[in-house]
């Protein structure tokens, strides 16, 4: 009866790179040190290690999962295919490789007593550490870092307005007049410069003040008299009566 297994490694290296070698025939063929035909695409026909592993590509998954149907020459005409799923998965140290192997036959248990340890994670560890010590060979080495460029010393505040030079400030140049029309003809006259004049003291007088006169009556003097002869009257009368008295 057939059974089913599974097995796990780490390998380092990405999963687009175990997934390109797998499928690759001349990658494949150094990472197992068998010659292999291989191919990625699905239906293809794919052989390993020289022709003893014969099969077809049934599922790709690029940089995840590669299925495929899985016989060795032992197999004899009773036995079915046995399906090989390889899926891959991201970590820090690599990748995390799972391997399940289905459909295999009971007289056919080598796979799993070291046959997939021995014939293909270990020879694929070696194959992947060996490409990245030639890759980290042929890279150039990064250049030295050139030390920082010193920065210019700082001005005090006290000394900062020395440090800066004084800004001569140019203003446009003035356009000049136009002579007048008199000049131009030679007609115009020199401005003579006014003497200032000496004004003199002003003497201070006192003021007199002139009397004021009455004003004339208008009225004719015949109308004067008229109006005062009542109170001359009454004033003699007064007076006579006070000589009677005395008497």
């Amino acid at each position: 009866m057939p059974y089913t297994y599974t097995l796990t490694t780490v390998i380092p290296a990405t999963p687009q790179e175990i997934y390109r070698a797998w499928l690759d025939s001349e990658a494949h063929s150094e990472m197992t040190g068998g010659e292999a035909i291989m191919s990625n695409e699905v239906g293809a026909e794919v052989s390993a290690w020289d022709g003893y592993i014969t099969g077809t590509n049934l599922e790709l998954v690029p940089g995840e999962r590669i299925v495929q149907s899985w016989r060795t020459s032992e197999f004899t005409d009773e036995h079915k295919d046995s399906i090989v799923t390889v899926m891959l998965e991201p970590m820090d140290e690599g990748t995390l490789l799972t391997l399940i192997h289905s459909n295999v036959p009971d007289d056919q248990t080598s796979y799993e007593e070291g046959g997939w340890e021995s014939q293909y994670f270990e020879p694929m560890k070696v194959y992947f550490a060996g490409i990245e010590q030639e890759e980290a060979a042929t890279e150039p080495p990064e250049p030295a870092l050139s030390p920082p460029e010193p920065e210019p010393p700082r001005a005090s505040a006290e000394t900062a307005h020395r440090a800066v030079p004084p800004v001569k400030v140019t203003g446009a140049k003035r356009k000049p007049r136009k002579a007048s029309a008199k000049a131009k003809r030679g007609t115009a006259k020199p401005r003579a410069k006014k003497a200032r004049r000496a004004t003199p003291k002003r003497s201070v007088s006192k003021r007199t003040t002139p009397k004021r006169s009455t004003p004339k009556s208008s009225a004719p003097k015949s109308a004067a008299r008229k109006s005062t002869a009542p109170k001359r009257a009454a004033a003699k009368r007064k007076s006579a009566s006070r000589k009677r008295a005395r008497r």
